[in-house]
């Protein structure tokens, strides 16, 4: 079974300051920094100050990461059957 990059790219849903839902793809993150609020800078220099601690945004990018992992490790023993 064979499937895109759209399959397996998942976003990582914060919330902005003003309450508004913004989805990030975790790939993109170059920093995170803890100051009252929590700054994400993605690696074309865009900032986002999101409501969420950094403590919270890490769960998040790892939780990704195992989800993307785990969506690889399913497509493979596909394609192997």
């Amino acid at each position: 079974m064979w499937c895109n990059a759209a399959t397996l790219i998942d976003m990582v849903t914060l919330t902005k300051l003003n309450g508004t839902i913004v989805s990030v793809n975790a790939e993109l993150i170059e920093t995170l920094e803890k100051t009252p609020d929590t700054i994400v800078t993605l690696v074309n220099g865009k900032k986002y100050l999101v409501q969420e601690p950094v403590e919270e945004v890490v769960a998040r990018v790892i939780e990704y990461r195992r989800q993307t992992l785990k969506n690889l490790i399913y497509f493979s023993e596909e394609a192997d059957s």
